[in-house]
């Protein structure tokens, strides 16, 4: 599991696994619960270079941002080697394998 910490929107931590270059889990903290929930459900299954290109750049009312945008920054920081997966998850994928 990787958590990325947004800024400049609503939800306060966006949560989610990638398996084999696929978006797993994802679930927003915070913001928008339905609007989230649908997107956490469109994306899931998806590869994370489609997510970035179908969800970077997009804004919310007259902020710079949003929540598709931060999710979309998220999966960049991951593939970049900038988010390090949560050590009680990494522990506990092991230990259920």
């Amino acid at each position: 599991m990787y958590t990325y910490e947004p800024s400049g929107v609503c939800a306060k931590k966006i949560d989610f696994d990638i398996k084999n270059n696929t978006i797993k889990n994802l679930v927003f903290t915070g913001g928008c619960p339905g609007n989230l929930l649908g997107i956490g459900r469109l994306v899931e299954g998806m590869s994370v270079d489609e997510v970035i290109a179908r969800l970077k750049g997009v804004t919310c009312g007259k902020k710079a941002t949003s929540c598709p945008d931060q999710l979309a920054l998220a999966l960049e920081e991951w593939k970049a080697g900038r988010l390090e997966a949560d050590s009680l998850s990494a522990f506990l994928k092991i230990v259920a394998s």
